[in-house]
């Protein structure tokens, strides 16, 4: 008697965990993923420090490749942001309608606080180095070469209307894609902050 049970018993807990097996396999598998900043919602994400004002010998960097505008105070980082290029966005902008975005040493030359892309700052494009080029590829005049030469002199707002192109501007109205004609594209938040910093004649170097 003692053996039909134990038999008894032994079938019926191999009935159990082939059950229990069974019931596993058609259990979907479910992966548990922590959720990171960019899937937290906005709230959660912590809000950046103010910039320490005033900044001392503030600059700007541009880097297209990494898509990125570095805000110096002196020789520290203060600030990145994202940005937006040109539809055209490798490459140095030659001539008007290129759609690239310049690179060089420029200065702001003017800020807009009524513009229609929410806020913008006037790049000193074209430079001497484009206006150089300009020349010697019969883009521009003689003439209009001594004007742009003359106005980045005295640090003034350079012929715009040539063949070499211009109103090239730091602005507002989104930086998720290259998008501009040229410009230099931010988040509306960004813009803001960097033109309330920003003073004209501030130095900005845009590199590939």
């Amino acid at each position: 008697m003692p053996k039909l049970f134990l038999l008894v018993l032994t079938l019926f807990s191999l009935c159990v965990v082939s059950s229990n097996y069974r019931v596993k396999l058609a259990e979907p598998a479910t992966k548990v993923v922590k959720p990171s900043a960019s899937t937290l919602p906005n709230k959660a994400i912590k809000q950046r420090q103010p910039l320490s004002l005033p900044l001392h010998q503030p600059k700007i960097v541009v880097k297209k490749r990494s898509r990125r505008l570095l805000l110096y105070s002196g020789n520290l980082l203060v600030r990145t942001y994202r940005v937006g290029l040109g539809l055209n966005p490798v490459g140095d902008k030659v001539r008007e309608g290129d759609r690239r975005t310049p690179e060089g040493a420029f200065y702001i030359f003017t800020k807009n606080s009524k513009s229609a892309f929410y806020l913008s700052l006037g790049l000193s494009y074209p430079n001497a180095a484009h206006a150089k080029r300009g020349l010697r590829e019969g883009l521009i005049t003689k003439a209009q070469y001594d004007d742009i030469r003359r106005a980045l002199k005295a640090k003034r707002r350079p012929l715009q209307n040539t063949a070499l192109g211009g109103d090239i501007y730091i602005h507002g109205n989104g930086a998720r894609s290259d998008w501009t004609w040229g410009c230099v594209a931010l988040e509306n938040e960004d813009i803001r902050e960097l033109f309330d910093v920003v003073k004209v004649g501030m130095t900005v170097t845009i590199e590939p």
